[in-house]
């Protein structure tokens, strides 16, 4: 038994909305190389510290991580898309701009109790813009907002890797991506040290190769 391998235990605290590193394959095959890591995930939308709150890293949007943190990427860019179920489109039609989407029930999500439901954004000739849609659901549950959709409560928002499955199989339709690009996606995050300690050196290692590998 190799007495130098990474071992103890590795709190992260990691968004709800990174899907590819919360899908599963992620984090089983680093627990399958590293037996001796105890690896703690908290899934939280809180805009916490930490270093603060005891964690050894964190998985969040890029645009979101504190400058004086290293970060690491998880997945590439990401594309936020509005959707909704066929029968909804069927029955209430699509929209065609995203203006057009105050005339449709829309699905929020937002990050906490206390917290504003997330904003749609969009682009337009190169500007930014958001619209401010007043959401008829809203949940801190980003699989419970898919579902809604799904059933056909509305027009939803969210990242398209979350949905990919669902467009997929044919249960959501993507809609306005004319006015939807790219951006940051999401990094694996930390506070800077002279030593890193190794079962999340383990971990920034396994990130980085399965992000060549995939």
């Amino acid at each position: 038994m190799n007495t130098d391998a990474p071992s103890g235990r590795l709190r992260l605290a990691v968004t709800s909305i990174a899907e590819d590193f919360l899908s599963g394959p992620l984090l089983a095959r680093f627990a399958e190389a590293h037996p001796k890591v105890t690896v703690d995930v908290t899934v939280t939308d809180d805009e916490l510290d930490i270093v603060e709150h005891g964690y050894d890293a964190g998985v969040r949007l890029g645009e979101v991580i504190e400058e004086d943190m290293i970060a690491v990427p998880v997945s590439g860019p990401q594309t936020e898309v509005a959707a909704a179920s066929p029968g909804y489109i069927a029955q209430h039609g699509a929209p065609k701009h995203p203006k057009d989407l105050l005339e449709h029930r829309c699905i929020g999500w937002r990050p906490g109790p206390d917290r504003a439901p997330w904003r749609w954004e969009f682009e337009e000739d190169g500007k930014p813009f958001d619209v401010m849609v007043d959401p008829q659901v809203t949940t801190n549950d980003l699989r419970l907002m898919l579902r809604v959709a799904v059933a056909g409560g509305g027009i939803t928002f969210a990242t398209r890797d979350c949905m990919r499955d669902h467009f997929a199989s044919g249960a959501l339709v993507p809609l306005l991506g004319d006015y939807l690009p790219p951006f940051a996606g999401f990094y694996l995050y930390f506070a800077q040290r002279k030593h890193m300690a190794p079962k999340l050196r383990a971990l920034v290692d396994h990130v980085r190769q399965w992000r060549v590998a995939g």
